[in-house]
Order: structure tokens, then C-alpha cells, then sequence
């Protein structure tokens, strides 16, 4: 049965409200159990989380007041829709923390088994013999399209806090913001398991030759900085501050930009926010093969793990999105 509609100033069904921190309980203990076995304790190396956790929350609470000052009064923000909010941030910084330590001990867990020589012989079966990277070097060349693309890969650690700021406070039904902001939180989970399941380093790592062509750009920077921080990792896990996040199988990149590109119908978004979206996926497709993150293989499971977390977003908030699309305004008919 169809749930009711829900005025703005009422709490969310229970369902939606449990469902970030049932993720984040799950992810957590998963971390918990794995940190353990390799040896390590839970940790936040350099504060990443904490400080990301912050910056978005203050996005949060900028928006909500703008929110309060010029569209919705006070009415709307009753104690336990910003409760509803407080738990849904929270639960994800929460699952990303129990991600970053998951993806970190992969190497300890696995030491003997990368996969990155049957990834490359599977992109080199999809692409005719060629590899992806090399046939975009060749397309875009190694000049602008180098900078563009860096700039868009980077985009990821802006667009994460935007998109949560957008689904909790700007979305006029709480319970679809709950669902798109769970669902962004599966995909951290499902991305952990990933690493475990099919462990690899990536082309740039694999074969830096291939790509030492390429100008130097803030990818380059970042892809040098993580190698050596897994490297130093290696070297001493019980290290303070150490960790390593180096991890070719799944895109989590993909998936998440793919998760909110498909969020955008599901919930019945505007043409342009869709097609900005789309834009957004298909260049960051492209980016991660131009740098050599991944393989096409990955961006692939980065496909399956993005579906997989809308699934399981929409069945344990059991929300029925029909409700949630009739609750945005109706687009002007030069939209349509």
C-alpha cells in the first residue's frame, strides 16, 4: 500500500529515519571485525572524516537557515525533522570512516592476490586489443583535456557534501532526501566489499609508464601522495596515522556520481538538473580511465554496485517514489 503523504513539518516514518545508521551500525562493525584481524585499530588518519563530516554539516546548517529565513518559516524544521537530518549525517560520515578503514587493511588481508593483470587482459577483450587510457590519450590528447578531466575527478569530494545538503534540506519531502542520502551511504559499503572481493591497484600503478606522458596536474598530485602513503602504510601498519587507500575494483567514483544521475529520475529532478547529472557521470567515466584509476571493468561493477544501492536504499525505507516525484514543483512548460 501506498504510504500517505507526508506534510512538511511531520517526522519521517521510522523506517526512513533507522535506515543511515542501520548502514553505518553494519559498515562499522564490519570495520571493527576486519581492523582487528589485521591487526590495526580503527582510526582517521589526518582527521578526514571528522573534517569532512564538518564541512558538510555546515553546509547543512547554512542551507537550513536560509531555508527558515526565505522558504519554509520555522514551521518545517520541527525538533524531529532535524533530528531526522543530525542522524542521517552523521550515520554517513560514520560509514565512510568504517569504509576508509575497510579499504585501508585490504593489502594485509590479501597480501599475495591483485587482480590487476585479468582486469587489463579484460579491458583489452572490450576495446579490440587496445587499452581505454591509451585510446583516450590518443582521442583528447595530453594537453587541456588533461586539466578538465582532473578538475572533474576532483569534483567528487565537492559534489559528496553538495548532494547531501541538497537531498536533506532542499528536497521538499524529507523521506526521498533520507533515500537518496542512504543510498550514497550503500555505496560506500558495497565499494568496501568490492576491494575485498577482486583486489587490484589500478593502470596508473600497474603500468605508470603508460601514463608518465600525462602533465602534471592535482590527480597526479593526489595518485603520487596515495602511493606513497600506502607504501609507508605497508611498511608499518601499527603506525599512528597510518593508512592506504588504494583501490582499483570497484569506481567508487562511478558509482556514486551513477547512484545520484539515476536518483535524478527516480525522484522526478528537473531536465537540467538531470542532464547536468548525466554530464557529470560521463566525464568522471572518462576520467577515471584517462588517469589510469581504473579499468573498464571497475567503472563496470562501479554500474552494478550504483543499482544495487538504490535497491536496497528504496527496500529498507520501503518509500514509494511516486509519492515523493508529486511532492516537487511542477516544472514550467519551457522545462517540460
Amino acid at each position: 500500500m501506498a504510504a500517505a503523504p507526508q506534510a512538511h513539518g511531520d517526522a519521517p516514518p521510522w523506517r526512513a529515519v533507522a535506515a543511515g545508521p542501520a548502514v553505518a551500525a553494519v559498515t562499522l562493525v564490519a570495520a571493527l571485525i576486519t581492523t582487528s584481524a589485521a591487526g590495526v585499530p580503527l582510526r582517521d588518519p589526518a582527521g578526514v572524516s571528522l573534517r569532512r563530516f564538518t564541512i558538510a554539516a555546515a553546509l547543512v546548517a547554512v542551507l537550513v537557515g536560509l531555508d527558515i529565513a526565505f522558504r519554509a518559516g520555522r514551521a518545517r524544521w520541527t525538533a524531529a525533522r532535524l533530528g531526522a537530518v543530525v542522524a542521517a549525517l552523521v550515520s554517513f560520515y560514520v560509514t565512510y570512516l568504517a569504509y576508509r578503514n575497510l579499504k585501508s587493511v585490504v593489502p594485509l588481508l590479501r597480501p599475495d592476490e591483485l587482480f590487476d593483470r585479468r582486469l587489463a587482459d579484460l579491458d583489452r577483450i572490450l576495446f579490440a586489443g587496445s587499452d581505454p587510457a591509451s585510446l583516450l590519450h590518443s582521442v583528447l590528447g595530453s594537453g587541456i583535456s588533461a586539466h578538465v578531466l582532473s578538475f572533474v575527478y576532483e569534483l567528487f569530494f565537492v559534489f559528496v557534501p553538495v548532494a547531501l545538503a541538497f537531498a536533506l534540506v532542499v528536497l521538499p519531502d524529507l523521506r526521498a532526501g533520507l533515500f537518496l542520502t542512504t543510498a550514497l551511504a550503500f555505496n560506500w559499503a558495497l565499494a568496501a566489499a568490492s576491494y575485498f572481493l577482486l583486489p587490484s591497484l589500478g593502470p596508473i600503478y600497474a603500468e605508470p609508464a603508460d601514463f608518465a606522458h600525462l602533465p602534471h596536474t592535482g590527480v597526479s598530485g593526489l595518485q603520487s601522495a596515495l602511493l606513497d602513503a600506502r607504501i609507508e602504510f605497508l611498511r608499518d601498519p601499527s603506525a599512528a596515522g597510518g593508512a592506504q587507500s588504494i583501490g582499483a575494483f570497484a569506481s567508487l567514483h562511478v558509482s556514486i556520481f551513477f547512484t545520484a544521475a539515476l536518483a535524478t529520475h527516480l525522484l522526478g529532478l528537473g531536465r537540467y538538473v538531470k542532464m547536468g547529472m548525466w554530464l557529470l557521470f560521463a566525464l568522471t567515466v572518462a576520467a577515471t580511465l584517462y588517469f589510469g584509476w581504473h579499468y573498464a571493468m571497475d567503472d563496470l561493477a562501479g554500474l552494478a554496485i550504483g543499482v544495487m544501492a538504490l535497491a536496497l536504499a528504496r527496500a529498507i525505507i520501503g518509500i514509494d517514489l511516486r509519492t515523493s516525484r508529486r511532492r516537487l514543483p511542477a516544472p514550467s512548460p519551457s522545462a517540460a
